[in-house]
């Protein structure tokens, strides 16, 4: 786990003497601009009050669109989140770790992962039911593993108990988070197949086939689940996010594929070859998900 450095102490401002902007400069031709910032009075902002299961301002609390109770599931999540995500207000993890169990969806903070460091990641990781949701050539239909398990008993099938590993972060973040961390190549690397266009309409996606950590894992659990109700509750409050901030100002934020189809991309295109045959291929590709 990254953790932020402290603040440093901020300078301290003792011995000069606040003065007037309108008064004659010193001897020395200058201005103590400092000492007038430092007789400026300090206003302490208070934090609005956070409720404690949705993590939301409780003015827009969204607890009424959770499950009443967590939702019993045998899968267990482990999401690997970019510093970066920590900080952004309309992210998606508050809301599916309100949906879980506490246990059945563990968030780990950070960029770089080891196994001398992350012991616990590590094990899972070795863990031959661990599930890494990532897209990809060699990435298996998550649809069809499930599929090839619906030869067993029922017995069989009952006692699979997967772990699911979903990077969490933007997906520039997240294709330079897979590449540069060897423990998460260990599991084994599954893709979502059914064709889903995100409805996490306020933030942009790539392409209309990219969905938010939440959507993933909604659709992932109710496919390994074998319950479609999972997504339907799982997606309730994202929906619910999404219509409040349309209702006061936020616009929606059509995905960078749609942009270009509809001659919509007011930006300058890249001079960068590869990026420019990279957006080239979000238009002329339906099936394309960045990696």
């Amino acid at each position: 786990m990254e953790t932020a450095s402290s603040n440093p102490k901020p300078p301290s401002f003792e011995g000069y003497e606040p003065v007037n902007c309108d008064d004659p400069p010193s001897d020395d031709g200058e201005v103590d601009v400092f000492g007038d910032l430092a007789a400026l009075p300090v206003e302490v902002c208070e934090r609005r009050p956070t409720c404690v299961r949705c993590r939301r301002p409780q003015k827009v609390c969204l607890c009424p669109f959770l499950p009443v109770h967590p939702l019993d599931v045998s899968t267990c999540l482990y999401i690997v989140q970019h510093p970066a995500e920590e900080s952004r207000v309309l992210r998606t993890v508050p809301l599916l770790a309100a949906c879980l169990p506490p246990r059945k969806c563990n968030v780990l903070v950070g960029r770089r992962f080891t196994e001398e460091r992350h012991p616990d990641l590590a094990a899972v990781c070795q863990d031959n039911k661990t599930l890494i949701l990532y897209p990809g050539p060699s990435a298996q239909n998550l649809e069809e593993l499930v599929q090839d398990q619906g030869d067993g008993t029922d017995e069989e099938r009952s006692t699979v108990r997967y772990n699911v590993i979903i990077i969490d972060g933007t997906w520039s973040q997240a294709k330079d988070m897979f590449l540069r961390n060897s423990l998460l190549h260990l599991p084994r690397q599954v893709q979502l197949s059914r064709a889903l266009s995100s409805q996490y309409v306020i933030r942009t996606q790539p392409t209309n086939i990219c969905l938010s950590t939440l959507e993933c894992a909604a659709v992932a659990l109710s496919i390994l689940e074998r319950n479609d109700d999972i997504q339907e509750v799982l997606l309730k409050p994202l929906r619910a996010l999404c219509s409040f901030q349309l209702q006061h100002g936020a616009q929606v934020h059509h995905s960078k594929e749609h942009l270009l189809r509809n001659g919509m991309y007011d930006k300058p295109m890249p001079k960068n070859k590869r990026k420019i045959k990279r957006m080239e291929k979000l238009v002329s590709d339906k099936n394309i998900c960045p990696r």
